[in-house]
């Protein structure tokens, strides 16, 4: 299989668009245990703790937060023998190969970043007086990929830009001083990438709008999740239909028990051929529920055990490490960095 490496940002709860269109993705593209894929550490996943620096943040929290991503991602089904866990912050590799990409990276091409714009903008303050760090995104992005000779990148429609930005980066530095970086490719799902808000489904779920009802979180209570779903904006009419134009509520409701039941939208279709939306929406509250059960089940089992967690984000790490010294020695051979004598 080819290698592949993703990241998520612990920038707070999880929720079910951030789960079905990322977690339960990387959890399918693990390899079977004891495979030589799986020896090999070809499915490589990181919470990328430095990311959320590049917005303000409370130190406190991040730390909690961090543990708490890579307790959810562990819940999931990321499993130490088919794939590599660790946190972005305990490999200096990806600092360090940031800076010699930052010699590659053009200031007008990080200008274009859609993100950036739009992070920028939603301050209210304007690009002068958003982090330098925010503006550098891309970049540590693109550090973050090449330094275990990534071939895939499993990611959502909006990192689709900051994956070119890396391919560009590679070939560029590969054309200046010699083939050194793998050149990624982007992958995107083809269900679920892009689940949107139950009470406005022209955007995207996120936990950061007005509405709370909007939005699933992975480990909100059963009951909650039911309310939540039974009471998402539906359309006019009463048919069971895939339409994003004029249909979006039903379209949306209709790709979220697609995706947490592993059937097609034409199969959903017909099996609610002819039913109302309010049996359709406790199908669909019912099936949310069922999915996500064992995570919750699973994540109360590592919250008991923290300690424990942190042991095993170490030991990703120290491979992790290993993994990406050999690709900076590269690198930092390529571009002419003197090499540290022994003493």
């Amino acid at each position: 299989m080819p290698r592949v490496f993703s990241g998520i940002q612990p920038t707070g709860e999880l929720q079910l668009g951030n789960y079905l269109g990322a977690i339960a993705r990387w959890v399918a593209l693990q390899p079977p245990a004891g495979s030589p894929a799986a020896e090999a550490h070809e499915a490589i996943f990181c919470v990328v703790d430095l990311h959320a620096l590049t917005t303000s943040w409370d130190p406190s929290e991040l730390e909690r937060l961090t543990r708490h991503v890579a307790m959810m991602l562990i819940a999931a089904g990321l499993d130490e023998h088919r794939s590599l866990l660790f946190v972005q912050s305990h490999v200096r590799a990806h600092t360090e190969l940031t800076w010699i990409l930052n010699g590659i990276a053009t200031f007008g091409e990080l200008r274009r970043m859609t993100q950036f714009k739009e992070k920028a903008a939603k301050g209210g303050q304007g690009q002068e007086s958003v982090s330098a760090g925010l503006f550098d995104y891309p970049v540590l992005m693109a550090a973050d990929i090449l330094l275990y000779d990534t071939e895939e990148v499993p990611v959502g429609d909006d990192q689709r830009q900051h994956v070119e930005l890396t391919r560009d980066v590679a070939q560029r530095f590969n054309k200046a001083f010699g083939d050194t970086f793998v050149v990624p490719r982007a992958t995107f799902p083809e269900v679920g990438a892009r689940i949107m808000d139950l009470q406005d489904p022209t955007k995207k779920m996120s936990k950061s709008d007005d509405s709370a009802m909007g939005c699933v979180m992975v480990l909100d209570d059963p009951t909650v999740i039911a309310k939540k779903i039974k009471s998402a904006v539906t359309d006019s009419g009463t048919e069971v239909r895939h339409d994003r134009t004029n249909k979006p509520g039903v379209s949306n409701l209709i790709e979220i028990y697609g995706a947490v039941t592993g059937t097609p939208i034409a199969e959903v279709e017909r099996e609610f051929q002819g039913k109302q939306y309010g049996g359709f929406k406790g199908a669909v509250a019912d099936a949310v529920v069922e999915y996500l059960r064992p995570v919750q089940d699973r994540y109360a089992q590592l919250a008991a055990d923290p300690a424990e967690v942190d042991k095993r984000l170490a030991r990703g790490a120290d491979v992790a490490d290993a993994i990406a010294e050999k690709v900076l020695k590269r690198a930092t051979r390529a571009a002419g960095l003197l090499p540290r004598a022994r003493s």
